[in-house]
């Protein structure tokens, strides 16, 4: 019988100077940390005033705005942006709307006016499509969606009235900091690979098989039960343990970030990936290549 042993090795000291230069010009703080003395700076969110004094409440990095100052969390609740692009899952059907989970303090909210009708049809909605509301969406149904809008208690009200969005299939959910995602213009990604990614604002990934081609007249409500094979199985499998590589050791989450740590691992067996150095070393890696391509 096979036996798995790992013995401890004196780690090598690697110099991350060159990758940790960006970071030089932020200032990161903790909860009691002053941040300025000076009486003309109004305080934003993450700061109050002790003796005069602008003081940090959370752990995270400085940012000015002109004359407001906030310091935005490492480690938060997803804050959302009109136009931020979100993963989330239903929770609740309620009158004309849904309840969906988006990591945020609050459920969002998707109105029923707010989603496309199968085949595309533009029309005022009816009770018709109010007692069929479960036939689009139901409890833990994973949807894609766009922020439409924010409430004033800060709860975020949902669209998907395009074919990019709507209800997600066959794939897998992995759940990260939302402070790691990157923002970028577009967060749907076709890997090289052999799959795909939706990088959720609020840190939330899906992972699925790269569709052959899109059913226009579903709406975004048709989801393909057909086998998965196991290639694509596999690949998925190792792009999840890429994602919770990188979001063990902090590294920003976007496309080329994410193809990096997939290359990197290659050589190794997908359960061995989150072995801690193996981990480290893919990340190590992927940390080398990003600094090489931003020169």
């Amino acid at each position: 019988m096979a036996a798995d042993m790992r013995l401890p090795t004196i780690r090598k000291q690697v110099s991350l100077s060159s990758s940790l230069s960006a970071l030089d010009g932020k200032d990161l703080v903790v909860p009691g940390d002053v941040i300025t003395s000076d009486t003309g700076f109004m305080r934003g969110h993450g700061t109050y005033m002790d003796e005069e004094k602008l003081t940090a409440s959370v752990a995270g990095e400085v940012e000015r705005v002109n004359k407001l100052i906030c310091v935005r969390p490492l480690k938060t609740r997803f804050n959302g942006e009109v136009g931020d692009v979100v993963v989330g899952r239903v929770t609740e059907v309620q009158q004309k709307r849904w309840k969906v989970d988006t990591n945020s303090r609050l459920d969002s909210v998707l109105l029923l006016s707010s989603v496309n009708l199968p085949g595309g049809e533009l029309r005022r909605r009816s009770a018709e499509d109010e007692l069929t509301m479960r036939d689009y969406l139901q409890e833990g149904d994973l949807i894609s969606a766009e922020v439409q809008s924010v409430f004033s208690d800060g709860a975020l009200s949902l669209h998907t009235r395009s074919l990019k969005y709507g209800k997600l299939g066959q794939g897998v959910l992995v759940q990260l900091s939302p402070s790691l995602i990157k923002r970028q213009k577009t967060h749907f990604h076709n890997l090289p690979c052999g799959a795909s990614i939706i990088l959720g604002n609020n840190g939330f990934v899906w992972l699925y098989p790269t569709p052959g081609h899109q059913d226009e007249e579903a709406g975004g409500y048709y989801t393909s039960l057909e086998p998965v094979s196991l290639s694509d199985r596999e690949v998925i499998s190792r792009l999840r343990n890429c994602l919770l590589a990188l979001g063990a050791h902090k590294v920003l989450l976007y496309d080329t970030s994410v193809l990096y740590c997939y290359e990197s691992s290659l050589p190794h067996q997908i359960k061995d990936i989150l072995k801690p150095e193996v981990m480290e070393e893919i990340v190590m890696m992927t940390r080398q290549k990003l600094v090489e391509l931003e020169g």
